[in-house]
């Protein structure tokens, strides 16, 4: 998957510099209603715009999965067997404790959001379009981390908040190549619509 991931980013980064070119060579030879992204307009925007590009529902999304995928490895939760009568005592309290703490968090998403005027729905009362529906990746998120958290802890496998923090950092270690991959493609995209549109 890294190589795949490795690939993937070259040939979008190639992808940007023949763009770059591309649009230098279309608004010389004027084209249609083509910008260059080497003019004094296309420079200005690439590095003024940078980083409001970059900053997107989109990544805060990846990193929120990334932090609850790396809690939910490290807690051990993604290594439960089947059957179940095979864990161990500490192991089974700790998946009660879990699935304990899953079943109020999503009874608390649902009192949110399924009562009439509930605070998350639209001032319409309606899920799809709403706060709830804007929301959806950090409630799951939040819900995946707070499961594998208290799995975890009472499962022996994290014995401090230290453990907690470094099992998220690892998901977001692991999801590194990812991050690479939405820098390369987003600032394609936006070079794009700078270019052409």
């Amino acid at each position: 998957m890294k190589k795949f991931l490795s690939y993937l980013v070259f040939v979008l980064a190639l992808s940007e510099v023949v763009l770059v070119l591309a649009s230098w060579l279309l608004s010389a030879t004027m084209a249609g209603n083509v910008r260059s992204l080497l003019s004094s307009e296309g420079v200005r925007w690439f590095f003024g715009s940078f980083s409001s590009m970059l900053a997107s529902p989109w990544l805060v999304w990846l990193i929120l999965l990334a932090m609850a995928y790396g809690c939910l490895r490290q807690s051990g939760m993604l290594q439960i067997g089947l059957p179940l009568s095979s864990l161990h005592y500490r192991q089974r309290v700790a998946l009660r404790t879990a699935i304990a703490l899953m079943v109020l968090y999503v009874a608390a998403v649902m009192a949110l959001t399924l009562v009439p005027h509930a605070v998350l729905l639209s001032a319409t009362g309606r899920l799809f379009p709403s706060p709830f529906s804007r929301a959806i990746v950090p409630i799951v998120s939040f819900g995946c981390l707070l499961m594998s958290v208290a799995y975890g802890w009472a499962s022996g496998r994290f014995r401090s908040l230290t453990g907690v923090i470094s099992s998220m950092s690892a998901g977001v270690a692991s999801a590194a190549p990812l991050f690479i991959l939405y820098i390369v493609f987003v600032q394609l995209y936006k070079s794009l619509r700078f270019v052409f549109f």
